[in-house]
């Protein structure tokens, strides 16, 4: 079997920081022409495809960005060994996270547990709104989205939705406010409750009409992190899963009402189907379900 051209693999992951031909080929002192002929013979030596076409610019297919996650360790140990005379790093393999902003920071700990240290990991943690990291998930620039929501059921791209935690949400507060039943509670204490429009706050809001409650709202909130922020500082009584309050409620600077509340908040891990699945994600996602 034939070596790999090591200088084809210098080319390819030039074109593919640039995400241009023509800049590449610029900035490497090439012609266009030889520039894509050697890329066409990386393509060739590796049977895939490594980018597709969108305009004018490059983009990576799943094959490309293994193969840009190799060059990049590889030219990395070879900056290592003349750095360090002979002493290369260990060879590391990226694992792209994406989170939603609002998701909870303690869920995504939990989640990512097993590889947080592992010494041939890089663990690549991207927060944002669902919509931008779907789309880096369906440009292979991610290798799962962590979610409280599945992908919408319009959206395009093949996604997968794996369900790998659902837990009941609780009504938390300083102890001085979680009190009495939860009628009671709900009906005496401020509130800070989920935005409208997710799941969990329609779930409350059929509570509250069940029990024929008015409630004094101190806060409506799509972040997670803020409304255990909220709690600490004693703003209201925060409708949240434990997961979120479990350092608070561990330590006794928050409670959480005995009583059920009958409402759920369901995390998701998202991905997409690939030839070459991350080997960790697999795993992950089983351990955790």
């Amino acid at each position: 079997m034939a070596e790999l051209n090591y200088n084809h693999l210098r080319y390819f992951q030039a074109v593919a920081h640039e995400g241009h031909l023509t800049r590449a080929a610029e900035k490497l002192n090439l012609s266009q022409s030889a520039l894509s002929s050697q890329i066409k013979a990386l393509e060739a030596r590796l049977g895939h495809a490594l980018f597709e076409r969108r305009g004018r610019a490059l983009h990576l297919t799943e094959a490309g960005r293994i193969a840009l996650d190799h060059a990049d360790v590889i030219f990395a140990a070879g900056r290592d060994l003349v750095d360090t005379l002979g002493q290369t790093g260990l060879v590391r393999r990226a694992l792209r996270v994406g989170a939603e902003a609002t998701l909870s920071r303690n869920f995504q700990m939990r989640f990512l547990a097993p590889v947080v240290g592992r010494s041939d990991t890089d663990l690549i943690l991207q927060s944002g709104r669902l919509g931008e990291l779907l789309e880096a998930l369906g440009a292979h620039a991610l290798d799962v989205v962590l979610s409280t929501v599945p992908p919408p059921a319009e959206r395009p791209g093949g996604f997968t939705a794996h369900q790998v935690a659902q837990q009941p949400a609780a009504f938390v507060g300083t102890p001085g406010r979680v009190a009495g039943g939860l009628a009671e509670m709900l009906g005496r204490e401020p509130l800070i409750l989920p935005a409208r429009g997710s799941a969990m706050r329609h779930g409350f809001d059929a509570l509250a009409d069940r029990l024929g409650l008015r409630c004094a709202v101190a806060a409506e909130i799509d972040d997670m992190a803020m409304m255990r922020l909220l709690a600490r500082a004693d703003a209201g009584v925060a409708l949240v899963p434990p997961v979120v309050v479990a350092d608070e409620l561990s330590a006794g600077t928050l409670l959480a009402h005995p009583d059920p509340t009958g409402l759920t908040e369901t995390f998701w891990a998202i991905t997409r189907p690939r030839r070459f699945p991350h080997p960790l994600l697999r795993g992950l996602i089983a351990d955790f379900a």
